[in-house]
């Protein structure tokens, strides 16, 4: 008899999430039928005990927040990726019982930009300086981006993200959140803020605008994203990176490569108009 394997989505509140119709559309177009995937509503609290349930049917877990930096202390091992973010979204479990920590963020931000023909940014703009902020900056040092403009609301995170541009490599000069408007003169903008933060930045977009990678995805678009495509700029989404940050861990959980991304894309898209016509 074949031995289901198991793999799922952890976070709170996790009612949100398209990772399940990514990874089961991924099953699905595989011909994986005895894998499945589920969420469940984990908080910090409970994640040790989760993770210590685990059994051998067990292939992986994707995480979102408040997990991504919790579970460090709970891991066997982590990857390099991981340990410059300091940040895992990715847990695999291995045959002998161990769990490694990886993060497709970062590589999904970089796969999420190369498909719209952007390999390479010697400047960059980064609005924002939470989590996401810190993968941000990490794929712009695999991009080869050696200059980085942070717009942030706080001095305590002007100094964070000065920290994670050191051991990135980067050159990262802070500006204060009420200079934001500047950072849209950017060649390379990325959005790291949450929903509406940056509505009041969509009247100040240029003429000629360059690349803006939001990585919001709902509600979308967002006002900024709406201004900047409009005005002819190209727009990279939120959708863009879920969809490639899943296809990589659907590879790494499973070992089929290559996961397939346009049938995995048209899921999330139809998953997402459904929730739009419930509103």
């Amino acid at each position: 008899m074949t031995t289901r394997r198991h793999a799922a989505v952890l976070g709170s509140p996790i009612t949100h999430s398209l990772s399940p119709v990514l990874h089961r559309t991924a099953y699905r177009e595989l011909g994986l039928d005895d894998w499945t995937y589920d969420s469940h509503d984990v908080d910090e609290s409970a994640l040790e005990s989760f993770l210590g349930s685990l059994d051998d049917s067990w292939a992986g877990l994707s995480l979102t927040m408040p997990l991504k930096r919790a579970v460090l202390p709970l891991l066997d091992s982590v990857t390099d990726t991981v340990r410059s973010v300091q940040a895992v979204n990715t847990v695999l479990r291995t045959a002998d019982g161990r769990k490694e920590g990886d993060n497709t963020d970062i590589p999904g931000m970089t796969s999420a930009l190369r498909e719209r023909g952007i390999t390479h940014a010697g400047h960059a703009a980064v609005l924002g300086a939470g989590a996401t902020a810190a993968s941000a900056l990490a794929a712009l040092a695999r991009m080869g981006t050696r200059d980085v403009t942070a717009y942030v609301r706080s001095e305590a995170r002007a100094a964070e993200m000065g920290r994670w541009g050191e051991r990135l490599g980067l050159t990262v000069r802070t500006v204060a959140w009420h200079r934001a408007a500047h950072a849209l003169n950017a060649p390379l903008v990325i959005s790291t803020t949450p929903a509406r933060a940056t509505d009041a930045l969509a009247d100040s977009v240029p003429d000629k605008p360059g690349v803006l990678f939001d990585v919001l995805y709902s509600p979308w678009p967002t006002r900024l994203a709406h201004h900047w495509q409009s005005r002819g700029g190209t727009v990279v989404g939120g959708l863009d990176l879920l969809v490639h940050q899943a296809v990589l861990q659907v590879e790494m959980m499973t070992g089929r490569r290559p996961a397939p991304v346009h049938a995995m894309r048209a899921a999330a898209e139809r998953a997402l108009d459904a929730r739009t016509q419930l509103v």
